[in-house]
């Protein structure tokens, strides 16, 4: 379960920091390390635990790795907690006829 890792590794506050910036765009690590209090080498680390996950994506230009969030991953997540809406809703309905038939 892809999803399962995923919210595993976006646990951890500066690597949910660092995959959220990205979200202005693909950047290298050392452009992405300016925006944090933390050295470019525990970015890289950051970036590394994403990269695994299936997060991020990393392409190479010239020395520089350029990461960009992995648009399936976003797809996994947002298909497993859309999951729980079918769930949820029918619930709800439930609750609201309950509360119709106590009245």
């Amino acid at each position: 379960m892809a999803y399962e890792n995923s919210l595993a590794t976006l646990a951890n506050p500066t690597r949910r920091a660092v995959f959220e910036r990205l979200r202005d765009g693909p950047a290298a690590a050392g452009d992405l390390a300016r925006h944090f209090p933390v050295s470019r080498p525990a970015i890289s680390q950051h970036l590394n635990a994403l990269l695994d996950a299936g997060l991020v994506e990393v392409e190479r230009r010239g020395t520089k790795r350029i990461y960009s969030i992995r648009l399936l991953a976003l797809e996994e997540l947002r298909s497993w907690i859309e999951g729980f809406w079918g769930t949820a809703l029918v619930r709800y309905k439930e609750a609201l006829e309950r509360d119709e038939h106590d009245d």
